[in-house]
């Protein structure tokens, strides 16, 4: 029996859009065979970066560990929208992962990316793209969504090719719309189609 590609989705949502469309692309994942969702996310730290959340969540999944980072065969990794770049806390954790990059423990699998913002125009392909930049420092290699996914094209909300996105509205009441859903599955399931791949004899490059 072939033993599942653990796919780590890490994310960090303060209003709960990112965390619903962490479990999207869980599902997209977990359509491939030979894939499973790992779901994870990071702890909120204070407004001087000095303390964070204790270690085991009140609710929800459970703080991510370097062993889950280790253990990977890919990572989606996502987060809301702050004036065009990641959350503070996504990034905090980004920075604690000096050990991991040494070692290269993420050097030459996949990676995708995404997001959600409270406007149209609120930065979210400036947020994918520089959440894009640590990964390719720690040698990953990234997944978007190609235009063959016909719901990039049909959508008048999130998605784009860069990663999945979702626009939640002023309150941040928005549900995710078909387009939105659906680009989330389909960079989820790419994402998990490369891993297997490249967790293949020979299939990995570093």
């Amino acid at each position: 029996m072939t033993q599942d590609n653990e796919i780590l989705v890490l994310y960090y949502s303060r209003h709960g859009s990112v965390r619903e469309m962490a479990t999207q692309v869980a599902r997209g994942i977990e359509s491939i065979d030979n894939a499973c969702a790992i779901l994870r996310t990071v702890p909120a730290v204070s407004t001087v970066t000095e303390a964070s959340e204790d270690s085991i969540p009140e609710s929800g999944d459970p703080f991510v560990t370097e062993e889950d980072l280790r253990r990977c065969a890919g990572l989606a990794l996502g987060s809301p929208t702050r004036f065009g770049n990641m959350a503070a806390p996504m990034k905090y954790f980004l920075d604690s992962t000096s050990a991991i990059w040494l070692n290269g423990s993420l050097a030459g699998k996949p990676a995708a990316v995404f997001t959600s913002s409270s406007s149209m125009h609120g930065g979210q392909e400036s947020t994918l793209l520089s959440m894009q930049i640590p990964l390719m420092h720690h040698g990953m290699l990234i997944v978007g969504i190609p235009y063959t996914e016909e719901a990039l094209s049909r959508t008048r909300s999130g998605g784009t090719p860069y990663g999945a996105s979702h626009v939640a509205g002023v309150a941040n009441d928005l549900p995710l719309s078909d387009e939105e859903r659906a680009l989330c599955r389909a960079l989820g399931s790419r994402l998990a189609w490369a891993a297997t791949r490249l967790a293949t004899p020979g299939g990995q490059t570093r």
